[in-house]
């Protein structure tokens, strides 16, 4: 197979050159999570996560806030899986927001004046980070 004729998912070849996209390439984090349509509510209700796609045969979901996307899958939750990392404004708003709506969040977490931290956890015990940079280097 010549290099010309050739396609990766995704992108296009233009004037010989594939043109690569400018947006940042994101591998989801992958939660397990008992009752699949309580898990879609809680994350797009409480955590402020939008829905990008819906495989009801397959029993997954795709969802995304400020660029970091998760996919839930019906299942037994998993404590080794990752955690997904979400940048934010404020943290601290965040997390007066999301106690005031009755979800339990950490502390927040300051690192030398660099970035504030806030561990969340959904109700299968699935870990999130909410991150503000507080620097501008």
């Amino acid at each position: 197979m010549s290099r010309r004729s050739w396609k990766s998912p995704g992108s296009r070849f233009e004037g010989g050159r594939v043109a690569v996209p400018t947006h940042r390439l994101v591998t989801p984090v992958w939660y397990q999570v008992r009752d699949l349509e309580a898990g879609r509510a809680f994350y797009k209700d409480k955590l402020g996560f939008r829905e990008t796609y819906v495989d009801p045969d397959a029993s997954w979901v795709k969802l995304e806030r400020n660029g970091m996307e998760i996919a839930l899958a019906q299942g037994e939750p998993n404590e080794d899986s990752g955690v997904a990392h979400v940048d934010v404004d404020d943290v601290k708003v965040v997390a007066d927001e999301l106690r005031n709506d009755g979800v339990e969040v950490g502390v927040v977490f300051e690192l030398h004046g660099e970035m504030r931290l806030l561990d969340v956890f959904d109700p299968d015990g699935n870990r999130l980070q909410f991150a503000q940079e507080l620097s501008a280097g």
